[in-house]
């Protein structure tokens, strides 16, 4: 096979994975490798997830409908690595099975270039080693980015949820090194972003020394030109009264905050090995909307966790009610093989979890509308960040992540202040605000 000149990253699944996929694509690059479409690409990089039940089958339905593709379009065969989750966890049952070049997992993906190469003289590749961070020192310089970007601050978790399969194919908890993280701040922010989103399984267990997140997020506030931080996800055991204060000190740190819960029940809480329980969980709530009353909150959870009664899902109705999310991701329970949950004998009927699901999205649909609609009227700062369908028309994110559709005069990155004028379920729309001369 002759070396490739072309490539396609193709991510799936949450944030990190695509703060990687954008990584490994900065890597390619770096190799003298140009972007092309995932039909003419000669280097398919698969960058998967491997959290839903399905996720496996997925990736091998990919990369047979990409070989298709690229056979019926130009006769060739791409050469396809199969990065993220699924690796690591499948490994060599995805060489056995699906047949792929490179094989490499979430921790090594630095490696991708000398894989590559391995791969082009004939040798597939295998790669699920998981050092301590050490890809973060071999990846290229960030180039030019978006106006917001991601920043991976922290991977890994430590707190083994009896659902979750991260702490298998993501490994321990570990947190970046600050120096480091602050100097890629400042590339992203000299590269174009104005708005960094810090990411981690559990972003707000990052720690050096005798510093916490709250402590990061203090030192990048005063990064010249970078106006907004984000960070997501968080867990409620590692939620400090540090990270709460700075929601109400750091003008720049958005009133927005990602904090699953997964369950209202006490016993389907302690079943999943959460740290929390409900009363717990709405008394942080509390403590964080006492110092910032307009933030927007988010949540994760799952319905029809093995064992959960009827009684026990209206538990999570009921704090779903309490809470008013202003987003938030459902799902159904889905068994990894491996996990302890799996065993569980007491599985819920799908048509169960069907049902509870729509019941769940129903009231989070409901209280997502009701919270853009107590919006509307407000002047924020809308940072643009694409184009819209409309002539005209760009796209930004307010301060509470709503995304608000605007036109005007502007450009991409601009800080628009603009009045939100009308909200729909998903969506607003802004008018840009206009002073009046002195």
């Amino acid at each position: 096979m002759s070396p490739p000149k072309t490539f396609h990253v193709k991510s799936f699944g949450c944030q990190m994975n695509v703060y990687d996929g954008e990584r490994m694509a900065e890597l390619m690059a770096a190799q003298g490798l140009t972007h092309a479409d995932a039909v003419d690409a000669d280097v398919v990089v698969l960058n998967t997830c491997h959290i839903r039940e399905r996720a496996t089958e997925k990736v091998y339905s990919d990369i047979g409908r990409l070989r298709k593709d690229q056979r019926r379009k130009s006769g060739k065969t791409p050469m396809i690595a199969v990065a993220g989750c699924v690796a690591q966890a499948e490994g060599e049952e995805i060489f056995t099975r699906a047949k792929v070049d490179i094989v490499v997992g979430p921790q090594a993906y630095h490696n991708l270039p000398e894989l590559v190469a391995k791969a082009a003289a004939g040798t597939p590749s295998l790669d699920t080693d998981m050092p301590l961070l050490s890809k973060f020192g071999a990846l290229p310089a960030r180039r030019k980015v978006a106006p917001s970007a991601f920043l991976t601050v922290q991977e890994g978790c430590d707190k083994f949820c009896t659902y979750c399969v991260v702490p298998y194919t993501r490994g321990a908890e570990i947190s970046r090194p600050f120096a480091a993280i602050v100097d890629e701040a400042k590339a992203l922010v000299d590269a174009g972003a104005r708005e960094i989103t810090l990411l981690g399984q559990n972003v707000n267990a990052w720690s050096e020394n005798e510093r916490g997140l709250h402590d990061l997020i203090r030192d990048l506030d005063r990064i010249p030109g970078l106006a907004r931080i984000r960070y997501t996800t968080s867990h409620p055991n590692d939620m400090t009264q540090g990270l709460i204060d700075a929601h109400r000190d750091i003008e720049s740190l958005m009133p927005f905050l990602h904090l699953p819960v997964q369950a209202g029940s006490d016993r389907v809480l302690k079943a999943m090995n959460r740290s929390h329980t409900r009363d717990s969980y709405l008394r942080l709530l509390d403590r964080v909307r006492a110092v910032r009353p307009d933030i927007a909150l988010s949540g994760d959870f799952i319905v029809g966790f093995p064992g959960e009664t009827d009684a026990e899902f209206e538990d999570t109705l009921s704090l779903v009610d309490a809470v008013g999310y202003a987003q938030a991701y459902s799902f159904k329970y889905s068994p990894r093989p491996g996990t302890p949950a799996a065993s569980i004998v007491e599985q819920v009927p799908e048509a169960v979890m069907d049902e509870r699901l729509q019941r769940l999205q129903a009231a989070l649909n409901r209280d997502q509308h009701a919270f853009n609609a107590a919006t509307v009227g407000r002047t924020c700062m809308v940072l643009l960040e694409r184009t819209g369908k409309l002539p005209g028309q760009l796209i930004g994110k307010s301060p509470w992540l709503q995304s608000v559709h605007l036109i005007g005069n502007h450009a991409i990155g601009d800080l628009v202040e603009v009045t939100l004028a009308a909200a729909g379920p998903n969506s607003l729309t802004g008018i840009e605000r206009v002073r009046e001369a002195a």
